[in-house]
Formats: C-alpha cells, structure tokens, sequence
C-alpha cells in the first residue's frame, strides 16, 4: 500500500482524537455515479455482486472520487438469504420481492443455515481483495432480523408492515424463532466478513421504526442484543442504523455497539439530551444534496458543530442513502468541506 492508512473513521467510532471529522455516505457506491451506471446497463446488482473484482471496483469507486474516509462492501442486505432457503429476486424500481413469504410456523421451521466460505464466496472474496486495494477501512455490513423479516413476510417492501406485525402478533412462538435464525444467519455471515478483513460492521434495521419502544423491547432487541453481544468478541466498530426510528435511539442506545446512527429527524444535540452519550453517525438529510451549495453548506456546518460540540465521536454521514439525482461533484464539494472546516475547529 503506498499511501498511509487513514485511521479516522475507525478513532470516530471509539470516541477517540481524529484529525478531522470522518466522512462516508451511505448509498456512496452506486446510483448517483455515472461510472456505475454504465456497469447497470451491463449487469444486475446480483451480478456485479458475483464478480469480486468488479464488485471491488464499485465499492472503492466513491473513495477515489470523494476522498471519504471508509468504504461501505457494495452488495444487497438480502444477499445471504438464498442460502437459507429464501427465493429472492432484486426486481427494478421495485426492490427485494420473494415468491415464497413466511406464513406460518412451520415456513420458519424449514429455514436453513448459512455457511458463508460455500454459499457467499464471492462476498469474502470482495472483501480480501478491498483489503488490499483500500488505505480507508472497509465497512461490512447486514440487515437486522426486524427488517429482514418484514420482507420475508410481506414478500417485498411495504408502507405499514401490516402483515408483519400480524404475524408477530399473533404467531409470537414462530416469531421469536424466526428472530433466532435470522439472528444466528447474521452472527456467521457478519463474523465471515469481518475474518476476511472487514474494518467495521453497520446493522441495518431499515424499517424497524414501524415498532413502538414496547414492541421493539419485547420482539426484537432481546436477538439484536444477542447480535451484537456475539460480534463484540471480534473486536471491530459495530453501528446500528435505521430510518424513522428515533424513538429507538435509546433501546439501542443500550446494546453493546459503539456508534448510534441517526436519521436526520433527530440532531446530534437532541439525541445527547436524550442521554446517547455513545459515538453517533450522521445525519445531513439526503435531500439537502439537491438544494444549492449555500444550503448544503450551512446545513453541514451545523452537523459538524453539533458534532464537535457533543463528545464523544461524530462520523459525518446522511441520515439515508444517496439518491440516484446526486451530482457525484456535489459530494465530493461536500466531504471537502467537511475535512476542512471540522479541522479547523
């Protein structure tokens, strides 16, 4: 590696000295790049996915471009699932659909396991080659037992999770059992990443702010819990993250991660006076990139002083995905500005 190791990201999430605020972006690699772009009009996410030399290429793409301080592993939370017997298929415009929904308990029962070195090679593969190709640190990631269930049962994305719920509800044996699969899933798919070189680990509970503070405690936290009291041993940054979820900040507040992602409806300073006392991650609203520079601007520096202002840690982020009417420019502006005026302060 010719150029040095930039370290920030990984002292960010430990709540230690940086040189200046970190920057990702979720959705970094992707939509909003023409580069990438041109690769979609060639092959699907699932096959870019099973080529780990593209697939690297992807994923290293916005740290080249953007001078960010991490890489987020290019793939699809729904990529371990086929191993444990779920059909899915990542349809255009639409999102994750599955031809075979969970309905009952026995549909949970027929759930497999995952054995990350035979079914997803090519996503460590990915991985060990980033490792030598990046001087940022890699961030693996999964998608949280809540979320992964909602599409299992709903067979695709959804508005309220009706049918989640409902069967949470109703079936709360087969619930809790679907949660210890799918958390067991994510313990040996997040440990395999982080074997092959994965710097940091980011949960996605995308849709798990559909579930009032009760229901979260009672149905789900008790596997996230698990999750993450597993991944501790492993002796990497682990971040929770969830859209529409503040109300959570404190459920999660209290499992053993380091970094408490925010969405942009809650502030670094609301969330600290709620008692998040941990590293946080975010939360410029992904829209704000569409508005002019002055607007990007203001809005960013007050991210930054929240940040810098409530210790311990910040990592710059948004507080969803890069849309795909990003100009690619406009982030690289923006993580300049941030390296820039967070040093300063």
């Amino acid at each position: 590696m010719t150029t040095q190791f930039n370290d920030n990201f990984l002292r960010a999430c430990k709540g230690e000295k940086t040189d200046h605020t970190p920057v990702w972006y979720m959705r970094q690699a992707g939509r909003s790049q023409p580069e990438y772009r041109k690769i979609k009009e060639k092959y699907s996410l699932f096959e870019i996915t099973h080529q780990p030399e593209l697939c690297a290429y992807v994923t290293k793409l916005p740290v080249d471009q953007y001078n960010n301080d991490a890489a987020i592993l290019y793939k699809d939370i729904m990529t371990p699932l086929p191993a444990i017997g779920v059909d899915v298929e990542i349809k255009a415009g639409i999102g994750p659909v599955i031809d075979n929904p969970i309905r009952s308990k026995a549909d949970v029962e027929k759930l497999g396991t995952i054995h990350p070195e035979d079914d997803v090679p090519y996503v460590l593969e990915t991985i060990k080659l980033l490792e030598e190709q990046l001087n940022v640190p890699l961030i693996g990631f999964g998608g949280a037992p809540f979320t992964l269930a909602s599409y299992m049962i709903e067979g695709g994305p959804s508005k309220n999770y009706n049918k989640t719920k409902a069967f949470m509800y109703a079936e709360p044996e087969a619930w809790h059992l679907l949660m210890d699969k799918l958390g067991e899933m994510t313990i040996t798919y997040i440990k395999s990443q982080i074997k092959a070189g994965a710097k940091a680990i980011q949960i996605f509970d995308s849709w798990v702010g559909a579930l009032n503070v009760a229901d979260y405690r009672l149905f789900v936290k008790p596997v996230m819990n698990r999750i993450f009291a597993e991944l501790r041993s492993e002796g990497v940054p682990l971040i929770m993250f969830g859209v529409g979820a503040s109300h959570l900040v404190n459920e999660w507040h209290d499992l053993p991660l380091d970094v408490v992602g925010l969405d942009w409806r809650l502030s670094i300073a609301e969330a600290r006076e709620k008692g998040v006392n941990k590293p946080v991650q975010g939360n410029l609203d992904p829209a704000i990139l569409l508005a002019p520079w002055e607007v990007i601007e203001e809005k960013a520096k007050a991210i930054i002083d929240q940040g810098l202002d409530h210790a311990p840690g910040h990592i710059f982020n948004l507080g969803h995905g890069v849309f795909p009417e990003v100009n690619p420019d406009t982030l690289r502006r923006l993580t300049a500005f941030v390296h820039e005026y967070s040093s300063t302060k």
